[in-house]
């Protein structure tokens, strides 16, 4: 439901017909809205204070979201497209085995330490979307996994061991996303013994391990 009680539709709508200016005022929204959605949570923040930061009047924030629900959508959108935009790039590679696995990882690893803040936010705030929005955050949660994983039956695949169990690449695909967002909830008594190098480099060993590679 959006602020006036009526039902969402299932893509966030516009008024505005040219797709490059709303990607472009979408990416404004998002780079405004992290440090107050951090800062003060995403109920205290009001979509005045959304507007403000993101230099826009009240109105023409309206012209580029329906809601304040949007606007923590498309932040979790944000996170996701960042995910597979770098595990994408690294599987483009000719990187093989255990090399392309660290790839994969550190790529990985290293958008969730970036974004350590918006993925802490995500696990605080995303029971308070509207149920389609959560549905497609989960969703994309699981697209994120599907990668990995395929990444992982690629990589076994060229490997001489023998190949993992299906199911077993798909817990350790799950595993992988879970180690990254560890980092970001569990960085306060993480950090005072690893830096996110150190920690990234013993994530790949276990992970190695449990691929025989």
């Amino acid at each position: 439901m959006n602020e006036s009680g009526a039902t969402q539709p299932q893509t966030i709508s516009t008024q505005i017909k040219n797709k490059n200016l709303v990607a472009h005022r979408r990416r404004q929204i998002i780079d405004a809205v992290v440090p107050l959605f951090t800062a003060q949570g995403f109920h205290k923040t009001t979509t005045r204070q959304i507007a403000r930061a993101a230099g826009f009047s009240i109105g023409t924030l309206y012209e580029y979201i329906a809601c304040k629900e949007d606007v923590l959508f498309l932040v979790c959108q944000d996170v996701h497209d960042r995910v597979a935009g770098g595990i994408a790039g690294v599987l483009s590679s000719e990187r093989r085995g255990r090399d392309a696995l660290s790839a994969v990882i550190r790529s990985y690893f290293e958008v969730c330490h970036r974004m350590r803040d918006v993925i802490l936010l995500m696990y605080q705030e995303t029971h308070a979307l509207p149920p389609q929005w959560k549905k497609k955050v989960l969703e994309n949660e699981l697209k994120i996994t599907g990668i990995i994983q395929e990444a992982l039956d690629r990589i076994c695949a060229d490997s001489a061991q023998p190949r993992p169990e299906a199911f077993r690449l798909e817990l350790i695909a799950h595993d992988i996303v879970v180690l990254g967002h560890m980092w970001a909830f569990r960085r306060w008594a993480l950090s005072d013994r690893f830096s996110i190098e150190t920690y990234t480099e013993e994530q790949i060993r276990l992970i190695a391990d449990s691929c025989r590679l």
